[in-house]
């Protein structure tokens, strides 16, 4: 890790080029899927150097479908790629090798699996204490399920969020993405982050340990801190909030369908008066926000009758220039022609080697004035393992010695 580069790259807000904060650290990229893939992803985007090490069929991602490879598209960029057979010896030099000269090495892989190559957080650190490695699980090292795969779902499932999402009469829904996953990608990389800013001072690396199931509790910490504080334990309601109303409200439009919060007292009464029913303000089941809580339906009811005959985007106007909390209800297309998201540059192009692009999403933040970066698009699987085994000072017969063994492709 170079401190003089870390210090400076990206540090001017006169600097043209792309924020490289991480300028000179080198990651390891053990991972597969989404959650470890994500969290080296977001390294390679602040200007790390990352390594994916890929089986020599490739990531379990590469085989699941068109779903898959836009995993790939989207958490792989910015990456070179070695496909490396681990349970060959020849591989496993290769890999420890590769240990060796990174200053981080990130693994989510099936429980147990990085431990029976050797690869585990114990064998690594023990060898190079600097090194800084991200493990994710499914449900975390210590408990009875540490042994269990663990998916997106699962984590879903097992911390409560899915038992609160949905519609009361109806079967528990997930949320419509793998937001598990992506969460684990963005909290594994910030726990990097501070593992680095910690062996800059004391120079030692650090283990770093997180799960898909502790991830979940964590993006749903204001709901547990009211259930364990003693409120009910929460269920499915649909729309809206348990406490607040109007809070997390669908409304229908002309055209479609509208969000709506406007539930403390001020914001009732303001949107009482944009809609010009003042009355409504001080109608008894709806003085207060208990008691709009408890006349939810009433109070629905109400919201579809000032609402239902403006658009979508009529609605966003008039309450956002009153300052109330709204949003309209769009589908991707429709995201793509907000001029919000174009004006906000997170619309990147991924660049591949022979200049062709695909689209994709940049990191959600920008530090200083500092441009996006334009990522090199996702590698093939092995696509540079030649080139990463030159860089490691292989030979071209020891290379060719490896391909013919089947430890690299």
């Amino acid at each position: 890790m170079n401190s003089e580069n870390t210090e400076t790259s990206g540090s001017s807000a006169a600097d043209d080029r792309p924020a490289a904060p991480l300028e000179g650290v080198r990651v390891l990229d053990l991972g597969q899927y989404i959650a470890g893939p994500g969290a080296a992803m977001v390294l390679a985007e602040l200007g790390a150097e990352v390594i994916k090490v890929e089986p020599l069929a490739g990531d379990q991602a590469r085989h699941i479908g068109r779903y898959g490879e836009s995993m790939i598209r989207a958490y792989s960029r910015g990456k070179r790629s070695i496909a490396l057979d681990l349970k060959s010896e020849a591989g496993l030099d290769v890999a420890w090798r590769l240990v060796e000269g990174s200053d981080v090495v990130i693994q989510n892989l099936r429980p147990g699996a990085v431990e029976a190559l050797g690869l585990g957080p114990d064998a690594v650190r023990a060898r190079f204490p600097r090194i800084v490695y991200l493990s994710i699980s499914g449900f975390g090292t210590q408990g009875p399920s540490a042994m269990r795969p663990g998916y997106d779902i699962a984590a879903q499932a097992e911390s409560g969020l899915m038992s609160l999402t949905g519609e009361p009469d109806r079967l528990p829904q997930k949320v419509g993405v793998p937001v598990i996953d992506a969460a684990a990608a963005h909290l594994g990389a910030q726990a990097v982050l501070a593992a680095l800013y910690g062996r800059a001072r004391t120079g030692l690396g650090e283990t770093v340990r997180t799960s898909l199931l502790e991830v979940a509790m964590h993006l749903q910490a204001t709901n547990w801190c009211d259930y364990l504080g003693g409120a009910p334990e929460p269920t499915r309601i649909g729309d809206g909030q348990p406490n607040n109303a109007p809070a997390a409200e669908v409304v229908p439009t002309r055209d479609g369908h509208i969000v709506l919060s406007a539930y403390a007292d001020e914001h009732w009464a303001r949107f009482c008066r944009v809609m010009g029913r003042e009355a409504l303000a001080t109608d008894p089941r709806f003085l207060t926000n208990a008691l709009r809580v408890q006349h939810r339906e009433a109070l629905r009811a109400v919201l579809r009758e000032c609402l239902s005959g403006l658009t979508s985007q009529e609605c966003v106007a008039l309450l956002s220039r009153n300052q109330i909390v709204v949003g309209a209800v769009r589908s991707y297309s429709q995201v793509l022609e907000s001029a919000d998201v174009q004006a906000s540059g997170m619309l990147v192009d991924a660049v591949a080697p022979d200049g062709s692009r695909y689209a994709s999403l940049g990191l959600p933040y920008r530090l200083g004035r500092a441009p996006r970066p334009t990522p090199p698009a996702a590698p093939a699987c092995g696509a540079d393992t030649d080139r990463v085994l030159a860089a490691l000072g292989l030979g071209d017969d020891e290379i060719a010695r490896l391909h013919r063994a089947g430890a690299v492709a």
